[in-house]
């Protein structure tokens, strides 16, 4: 039994399962072996139950015995790199040619007992090291070696060891800018929800104001009909945007579509616009309807009268890669009214035919794509005139039924979800519903997918942010149906996945930030700061009883009061979700009580601070509290200071409670005021224009 357990420890240490970790309150958990045996399956691992071990044992040392070099190695700061070679049953020559980026290829034949010897835990014997004689240019470089009859490819990552920083002397600047959900964001001229015209809207004003930066949640694509889903966390892709969010009254085509202007114009079409914008949550399967009825018109205009900009559409699909595929996956879900699991078997493995689909759908996603990235495009050109600009979002996994893993079958895991482990706050763990990502297959595949995935982003974006960002190192992997209190950790390859996030930031100009909230072990500290990824500093997090004199945020950080996930400062104080926790389940009436009596004692300390006239004066004293803690914020040494926008008018409401899903409209409440009202709001301004005063004055 000793022997089969040690076994079952050996196979998952070769796959990168952890078999044990420390929780949230530092106790030891171990895995269990089904739990071990569940995610090793998921990694495709030759296991249906213990007695499959030795055997699996063996297969697993052989396959990584074949490897002559590793899938992926790392070179950093352009040193010349070294190969790492796997211990060789051959003597003689050794033969390589790298072909480089720019297309150049460099070749050399070398004697295998003039390299020196190097060990790793786990090899039987020594490997080599093969030193290039030259240092690399930034970027993705292939490297062949060929050595007695054996034949391996290894991807080259050269990059700089630190992640873009900013342009030449504004490295330390202190900047400053708001949040606010897009979908949440309404103007006077908004049909149900927020589009990127005003978002431009709400950045020229934040320009205007001295901020730098304007946040939002993921703008990606969405399934907003079979399946629904809005939360913008489990995207229909995280290669495409979310054409919801398009301004057709904005795109060249509307000028000469009469059907179109007449469409917009008419009766019932302005009475059902009227009545998404008085309904205080977004109705997403109404408003993209009523939207899709315009983009018909105006792509069915731009395909029946090609013009002068057929040529920058077609070199845009050209340029994208998977569009017209995602267009036609897109197509055949419209047809369907399922998800692609419920697809007939050919489709459902990923080959379509144009008989499966309305080729107008398939136009309309392409059109709609060029047209999204067009306006967003426009709008971040100015917003980075004023500062790093648009601060967008990517999240850590995409909805289950997505584009992505359609297409990309081989990238996700299988029989399993990712999630959490059970803490304090919820007790059982969490499984987030989306497949994983297979450690092994992204290395085999040269990151692809992971690189697409942040250019998307960051042609636009002045700064991304990671969901998770632990995920660089590890992430929990959940058998299905066996709760999250068995699931267990998998190992990512780290190094590597901080050199392409650095290639890429570098590329684009963009800053990294890394969501660093919840259990983070010393490791993923560690690794952001020396690859400047910005952590993130939360208020919320920080205050405990006695809360005086509070730490100042690190300077590598987003300094913020609260984020998506949190109750909003009001709320906070109010102790607003603790009632809503309870009525939910996640506390204890006693747990409740307890929680309301700490959160007490922080407002009891935070008052402290405040001059005695200013105390005990209800929603007043909250002001003022809000606004200490602002200045805090803007007189630190963070990086950036990220600014709610509803916690300045005192907004109690969430916009999401994590953890529930049908239970509360999470992703769906609109700002309480309109753009019109609260951009001359005496309370939303003055506390803006005095974070803009501090952080100057902090440069």
């Amino acid at each position: 039994m000793a022997n089969e357990r040690e076994d079952l420890a050996t196979l998952a240490w070769l796959y990168g399962v952890q078999t044990s970790y420390d929780d949230a309150t530092g106790k030891h958990v171990e895995a269990g072996p089904d739990s071990l045996l569940a995610v090793l399956r998921a990694l495709q691992a030759p296991v249906d139950g213990m007695a499959d071990v030795p055997e699996a044992l063996r297969e697993r040392r052989e396959e990584l015995e074949r490897r002559v070099v590793e899938p992926v190695t790392v070179v950093w700061d352009g040193a010349a790199p070294a190969i790492e070679l796997r211990p060789l049953h051959v003597d003689g020559s050794l033969a390589y040619h790298l072909d480089l980026e720019n297309g150049e290829r460099r070749a050399q034949m070398v004697d295998l007992q003039s390299l020196p010897e190097i060990w790793r835990e786990g090899w039987p014997r020594p490997g080599r090291r093969l030193t290039l004689a030259e240092p690399l240019p930034l970027g993705y470089h292939r490297l062949t070696v060929e050595t007695g009859g054996r034949s391996s490819e290894s991807l080259i990552l050269c990059a700089p060891t630190r992640c873009y920083e900013g342009a030449p002397g504004e490295e330390t600047r202190p900047l400053w800018g708001v949040f606010l959900p897009l979908y949440a964001l309404r103007t006077s001229r908004s049909w149900g929800a927020g589009d990127f015209s005003d978002l431009e809207t709400l950045a020229e004003w934040t320009s205007g104001l001295g901020g730098g930066l304007v946040a939002t949640l993921p703008l990606l694509a969405s399934f907003l009909e079979e399946p629904f889903e809005p939360s913008p966390y489990a995207p229909a892709s995280r290669l495409f945007w979310n054409e919801l969010y398009v301004d057709p009254r904005r795109l060249p085509e509307m000028e000469d579509c009469a059907s179109a202007r007449r469409l917009i114009e008419a009766p019932d079409f302005l009475r059902e616009v009227e009545a998404l914008r008085a309904m205080p949550r977004v109705d997403y399967a109404r408003l993209a309807a009523l939207k899709r009825r315009v983009l018909e018109e105006l792509a069915q205009r731009f395909f029946s009268h090609p013009g002068d900009r057929q040529g920058e559409f077609e070199k845009f699909v050209a340029n994208k890669p998977g569009l017209d595929d995602y267009a036609a996956f897109r197509a055949v879900g419209d047809r369907r009214g399922e998800p692609w699991q419920s697809w007939p078997g050919r489709l459902r493995e990923g080959t379509l035919a144009p008989a499966d689909y309305d080729d107008e759908d398939r136009r309309y996603y392409l059109w709609t794509q060029w047209a999204a990235d067009q306006q967003l495009r426009s709008m971040a050109a100015e917003a980075r005139k004023r500062g790093p600009g648009l601060y967008l979002d990517l999240p850590v996994g995409v909805h289950g039924s997505a584009y992505d893993v359609w297409r990309h079958r081989d990238l996700f895991a299988e029989g399993v979800s990712a999630g959490a482990p059970p803490d304090s706050f919820f007790t059982k763990g969490q499984e987030w519903g989306f497949p994983p990502l297979q450690p092994e297959r992204l290395r085999e595949r040269g990151y692809d997918y992971l690189i697409d995935c942040l250019r998307h982003h960051l042609q636009h974006a002045g700064i991304l942010r990671l969901d998770h960002v632990m995920q660089l190192h590890r992430l929990f992997w959940v058998p299905q149906e066996m709760g999250a209190a068995a699931g267990v950790y998998v190992r990512y390859p780290a190094e590597e996945l901080y050199a392409v996030l650095s290639i890429e930031s570098h590329r684009h100009r963009a800053i990294v930030v890394g969501e660093n909230l919840g259990t983070v072990p010393p490791e993923v500290y560690e690794g952001m700061d020396r690859h400047e990824v910005l952590g993130m500093y939360v208020v919320q997090y920080e205050l405990q009883p006695g809360s005086q004199g509070l730490r100042p945020p690190p300077a590598r950080c987003v300094a913020s009061l609260n984020t998506h996930d949190m109750p909003t400062f009001e709320g906070f104080l109010q102790s607003k979700d603790v009632d809503d926790l309870q009525s939910l389940g996640f506390f204890t009436p006693e747990q409740a009580h307890q929680e309301k009596e700490r959160r007490g004692w922080i407002r009891q300390g935070m008052e402290q601070e405040l001059p005695p006239e200013q105390r005990g004066r209800g929603l007043a004293t909250d002001a003022a509290l809000l606004r200490l803690r602002l200045d805090h914020l803007a007189t630190s040494p963070a990086r950036m200071v990220q600014v709610n926008l509803e916690d300045l008018w005192q907004e109690t409401e969430p916009q999401n409670v994590p953890g529930t899903h049908d239970e509360r409209p999470n992703w769906r409440r609109k700002a309480r005021f309109s753009f019109e009202e609260f951009s001359t709001r005496a309370d939303v301004v003055e506390p803006l224009k005095r974070v803009d005063e501090l952080r100057k004055q902090r440069g």
